[in-house]
């Protein structure tokens, strides 16, 4: 069958360039995050949730941050006790020496080797030091510490940091933190010993530091959903969180989150907790409990 010769002609639209089609898929790219973070903007009443104010825990919080309390990790433990937060980002020896929280499963906060952000600074031999004075934020990194110091033999005295005054900073101190971190960077008479990377040579195995504490007695399937939600969408825009971040240059915040700083809590994370808990109680560090992990 023939057209009339009248008949308007179809035309095919020109092929997209590279170019347009990258920007295509960048706008719906972009539309899918917006959406996102919109679902998640509004997500966690009727329950209360609190989290550090540390860089490193940026990526598990993300499109939560206006819903979310940011204090110390002693003072989550605190809140966490008194029942005013039904679930917390806190340091993992609050939910091994207290029988009262479920963890979250498959998010945390941890390393493999140098952790950048938990660190004695020392000037003189580790070995000749006879009192640590520990910012008193810090629960886990303190017991690290201790266990560290313990396997090599040394116990000695902890005292509580009274400030971050980098001057007057003691000849050994405990920090953590981005605290530590602007320590890290600034000028300083004082060596770094990482207690990450002192972690990962003494045993092989990553370190946790933080978990989702979720309080028990407290129906928690759709925030535990939402704060799973929440470090999913973390992770798929690390870039753009460390773009955004003004805290520290671009280059450090790469390789602060994207390599130092993992957010995965699967079989080597549990045996590197499992390992932290028979050091612990190997020095008399507790009383502990085992850990309770939910989906």
């Amino acid at each position: 069958m023939s057209l009339p010769d009248d008949a308007p002609k179809l035309r095919m639209s020109p092929p997209d360039s590279p170019e347009e089609l990258a920007h295509r898929f960048e706008r719906e790219h972009r539309a899918v995050q917006l959406q996102r973070e919109d679902n998640l903007s509004e997500s966690l009443a009727p329950f209360r949730v609190g989290s550090v104010p540390y860089l490193n825990a940026v990526p598990l919080t993300r499109g939560l941050e206006e819903q979310i309390i940011f204090v110390t990790p002693s003072k989550l433990a605190e809140m966490l006790r008194r029942d005013e937060l039904d679930a917390a980002l806190v340091s993992v020896t609050e939910v091994l020496f207290n029988d009262r929280y479920d963890i979250l499963d498959g998010v945390a906060v941890a390393s493999l080797g140098e952790v950048k952000s938990v660190f004695l600074a020392h000037r003189g031999r580790i070995e000749e030091a006879k009192e640590v004075f520990c910012d008193t934020a810090s629960l886990t990194s303190v017991n690290l510490l201790r266990v560290l110091l313990a396997e090599r033999g040394l116990r000695p005295e902890f005292k509580p940091l009274a400030g971050y005054d980098f001057v007057a900073l003691p000849d050994y101190s405990l920090l953590i933190g981005d605290p530590a971190i602007d320590f890290l960077r600034a000028p300083r008479q004082h060596d770094i010993w990482d207690l990450g990377a002192a972690w990962y040579e003494m045993t092989g195995l990553p370190f946790v530091y933080a978990v989702w504490a979720l309080r028990r007695g407290v129906e928690s399937a759709r925030l535990r959903r939402q704060l799973r939600e929440a470090k999913s969408f973390g992770l798929d825009t690390l870039d753009s969180i460390i773009s955004s971040r003004n805290e520290y240059d671009y280059d450090f915040c790469k390789d602060y989150l994207g390599w130092h700083i993992h957010y995965h809590l699967g079989a080597d994370e549990k045996r590197g907790l499992a390992k932290f808990i028979e050091l612990l109680d190997r020095h008399g560090l507790g009383p502990l409990h085992e850990p309770k992990f939910v989906a």
